[in-house]
């Protein structure tokens, strides 16, 4: 989605600040943000619809709110649009209904690690459709814009990189955000960073990216 959200490569923002303090969080309601939703939140939601939801986000609030409030926005739109409470209940500040689904149940941490663990997990799917490329292609990405959710980046549209790994098949997230799922073959493909960024940029560097075939020309 060709919006603010897609920050890669552009330019403007200032430097990374590399002595950032590595602690987890920096303050308490960001790691009950953060256990939420490892708890069993968002419940009817794929991934990749919770990340278009974000992409819909007003660009002034975006760019201004922290990062674990991106989140708490978001799953208060997830459970509004999955029907689970309404924006009225969610004023109250209770609910008035009976809530559509099952309530998360709260958990030890005990639990909680142990269902971390488990949700390691391959999301490979079957298809019948066989691979168009192999390790070693050369492959050139689409050059233009969608209006709904994508995972190929703005900076590397148009772009020729070669194929150095297939991972089988593997949901499209551009159908998944729609609530559909469609098997796509999927491929980490690596850029030279002067085919991404121009003679500027240092030849001995490149980037990795994973990508469905459709991303493809």
């Amino acid at each position: 989605m060709d919006t603010i959200h897609d920050l890669g490569g552009k330019q403007g923002f200032g430097p990374v600040d590399v002595n950032e303090p590595e602690v987890p969080f920096h303050h308490d309601w960001e790691a009950r943000a953060w256990a939420l939703a490892r708890a069993g939140g968002r419940p009817g939601l794929t991934i990749d619809w919770w990340r278009h939801m974000v992409e819909r986000m007003d660009p002034a609030t975006y760019m201004t709110v922290p990062y674990f409030e991106k989140w708490c926005l978001t799953d208060l739109v997830g459970y509004i649009d999955t029907g689970y409470f309404t924006v009225g209940e969610a004023i109250e500040g209770h609910l008035l209904t009976t809530p559509k689904g099952t309530p998360p149940k709260g958990i030890g941490l005990p639990e909680l690690m142990e269902n971390m663990r488990l949700s390691v997990k391959d999301f490979e799917v079957p298809t019948d459709e066989p691979a168009k490329f192999s390790v070693g292609d050369q492959v050139r990405t689409i050059s233009y814009a969608v209006p709904t959710h994508t995972r190929l980046p703005a900076y590397a549209r148009g772009r020729i990189g070669e194929v150095i790994s297939h991972h089988g098949a593997h949901p499209l997230p551009d159908k998944s955000a729609q609530g559909l799922e469609v098997a796509e073959h999927l491929y980490t493909v690596v850029f030279k960073a002067t085919e991404l960024w121009g003679e500027e940029a240092d030849p001995r560097d490149t980037v990795t990216l994973d990508l469905w075939e459709s991303y493809f020309e």
